[in-house]
């Protein structure tokens, strides 16, 4: 059984800039959702996935992900995302023996800025950077699904108020 064990944190400072190693332009669509599982069509790179993600506690979820055409995947993104679309800049950062990916969005999103870190365990140890603000894994608007169809820019934080 594939699972992805996933801390998700608000960025509260610029400073990972720095140490980027990498980024990627994605685009990402939400073709089905509901409390137990999503499926989304991403493309990224010159590539696209299909991904299916399940909740099962805390910050493990079931994941599935299988390689598409990109043609197909852009003409799902174009005409099956009836439940929203979610743009965003993927930068990964090193930082004491992890690599931190962290999402810039754009578009409604924009101004939102989320690190994320994969683990082996949820008690796995993690140095915590600088730059990390409040850790938002159980706040489900955070999930790219909800911002999706539920943008960060309706929010009231998105109205001055530092996410």
């Amino acid at each position: 059984m594939p699972v992805e064990i996933e801390r998700k944190f608000l960025v509260h400072s610029d400073a990972w800039r720095a140490d980027v190693r990498r980024r990627e332009y994605f685009a990402q669509g939400y073709l089905a959702a509901s409390e137990r599982c999503s499926a989304r069509v991403r493309v990224g790179d010159g590539r696209a996935w299909l991904n299916l993600k399940g909740r099962l506690r805390g910050a493990t979820r079931l994941e599935y992900e299988y390689e598409v055409p990109v043609a197909e995947a852009n003409e799902m993104l174009d005409q099956l995302c009836a439940l929203g679309r979610v743009d965003k800049w993927r930068h990964w950062v090193p930082y004491a023996g992890h690599e931190w990916e962290v999402d810039e969005f754009l578009g409604d999103n924009a101004g939102l800025v989320v690190a994320e870190l994969e683990l082996a365990d949820e008690a796995e140890p993690f140095a915590r950077p600088p730059w990390l603000g409040a850790e938002v894994t159980e706040d489900l608007r955070y999930l790219n699904t909800n911002l999706a169809s539920r943008p960060w820019r309706h929010w009231p934080e998105a109205a001055g108020v530092a996410p």
